[in-house]
């Protein structure tokens, strides 16, 4: 029910998209991107409200990700600018309907299936 995309290979210093499509009636929570590198927790990156009206950053992506979602679409976003080899990592897109506890990832219901993004250095 939800479905990531827009990973891919790219530079130090590049950019990419990544997108979370919902279906099934699974889009009216709060919206989080989470990822996991090969041998590490996975952890998180951001999350959105409803309304799109607050958000929450990772300190690791602060200034450089930014979480964005189109209601009306039922797609959420994640734009992540100025990529470092570190953000090497498998991203997840999820949903939750309860507030708080936004960086934890038990706390959300609804998971994507992870789009891999590779930052060459």
């Amino acid at each position: 029910q939800l479905q990531a995309s827009g990973g891919g290979l790219v530079q130090a210093g590049g950019s990419l998209r990544l997108s979370c499509a919902a279906s099934g009636g699974t889009f009216n929570g709060y919206g989080g991107w989470f990822r996991q590198a090969q041998g590490k927790e996975r952890e998180f990156v951001a999350q959105i409200s409803w309304s799109g009206g607050t958000t929450y950053y990772a300190d690791s992506v602060k200034g450089r990700f930014t979480i964005s979602r189109d209601n009306a679409k039922n797609t959420m976003y994640l734009q992540l600018n100025i990529l470092k080899p570190e953000d090497t990592a498998v991203y997840y897109c999820a949903i939750k309907y309860v507030s708080g506890s936004y960086y934890q990832a038990p706390a959300y219901r609804y998971w994507g299936q992870g789009t891999l993004v590779t930052v060459s250095s």
